[in-house]
């Protein structure tokens, strides 16, 4: 006996291609969309009634090969994938290197789902792991350090002051030079013993404008004073979830190495800007819970950009441009934001970089019936 065909079958399998955390779209083979879930609305910037009554093709050039791929699975009644189609146009915008996966739906057969899986998520992800790996492998380090240097180190020290007493004036320069030299080695050690602080992070609702613009503050009273420094902020942004002390020293290290890229630029400018976008999901350290990155804060500059044989690794440790550089600037910066869960990564290019950071919104506990008071974010402006 044959099943009764039930009603409900098509409008299921809508709302199923809708949960799906990825674009999907369903396109015929002159490139009509005849379906698109949320998450396709937000990739094309288009409502689902407007894609509607459009083709793929008013997105994308017609050379693209996913219009090849989705030809192929129309006349074989198949499904293929391809891996790293950039999708860029100047409709859609640039950095849309994506995964695709189409396949055809046999009731139907003129028509094709597409898949779209933005590549730049797993990168991220994949970034992020290797960041939070290089944090470990300095809290190792640095802890190692204050056990097996310190105490030398102090011992070194003490013994140059001692024959400073007694030295002759040639004699007495070696000795403060050894002095001088066990101070920026223990100095280093303080600083790599912050990466074995494991203590739990005092988190709450953070202003991020507020943030900014006490960083702004000290950046032009001090090393950005010539340097405009424009503002592109999003007024609606809700609060960050996230300690307010380390996001001021996140934003001053990026905010100063900015500063660094452009003093010989003839025209130095830096950018900050905030954004909510849509985020991606990952695991916070130590719990199960997964959270969502909508917060997007960027600081851009127009220096020469980072060296393209150190960009992958630039946020590992003892990795810097600086002649006199420790690198541990950056991949302090980027222990603080994996610590939070959050994401960092640079793009970076002669003539332009941007320091990318998405953090978790501040959600407010169940049993708050109030939102917390705290003050509004600032309206959008730029100032030098």
């Amino acid at each position: 006996m044959t099943a009764p065909a039930n009603p409900r079958s098509e409008n299921q399998e809508m709302h199923i291609l809708g949960a799906l955390p990825h674009p999907v779209i369903v396109c015929d083979k002159d490139g009509f969309f005849h379906y698109a879930n949320t998450d396709a609305e937000q990739f094309f910037s288009a409502s689902r009634t407007y894609l509607l009554r459009r083709r793929l093709q008013d997105f994308i050039p017609l050379d693209n090969p996913v219009f090849s791929l989705i030809e192929k699975v129309l006349v074989e009644q198949s499904r293929f994938s391809e891996y790293r189609v950039d999708l860029s146009s100047p409709r859609l915008g640039a950095e849309r290197l994506v995964d695709l996966y189409v396949a055809n739906v046999p009731e139907t057969p003129h028509l094709a789902v597409v898949i779209i899986q933005l590549r730049s998520i797993a990168e991220k992800m994949d970034r992020q792991l290797t960041h939070r790996s290089a944090a470990r492998t300095v809290t190792g380090l640095a802890a190692m350090l204050a056990h097996e240097i310190r105490n030398p180190l102090s011992g070194i020290k003490g013994a140059a002051q001692l024959l400073a007493t007694s030295a002759s004036d040639e004699d007495r320069v070696l000795t403060r030079l050894i002095q001088e030299e066990s101070e920026r080695i223990g100095k280093l050690v303080n600083r790599m013993e912050v990466f074995s602080d494991q203590r739990p992070i005092e988190r709450s609702a953070v202003n991020i404008h507020s943030v900014l613009e006490y960083v702004k503050t000290i950046a032009k009273s001090g090393f950005a004073r010539d340097i405009p420094i424009a503002e592109l902020y999003d007024p609606s942004l809700p609060p960050v979830y996230a300690n307010r002390d380390q996001l001021v020293q996140v934003f001053l290290n990026l905010v100063k190495n900015a500063a660094e890229a452009v003093t010989h630029v003839e025209k130095p400018e830096i950018r900050l800007t905030t954004a909510f976008r849509p985020g991606v999901r990952l695991s916070v350290p130590g719990s199960r819970d997964r959270v969502t990155l909508p917060l997007e804060f960027t600081v851009e500059d127009n220096g020469p950009g980072v060296p393209e044989d150190i960009r992958e690794n630039i946020f590992d440790p003892f990795v810097t441009t600086k002649p006199s550089g420790s690198g541990l600037g950056l991949a302090l910066v980027a222990k603080i934001i994996g610590d939070h869960g959050g994401v960092i990564e640079c793009d970076s290019q002669p003539g332009h970089s941007i320091f990318r950071i998405l953090m978790p919104a501040w959600k407010e506990p169940s049993e708050l019936r109030t939102r917390p008071q705290g003050a509004k974010p600032l309206p959008k402006k730029s100032r030098g």
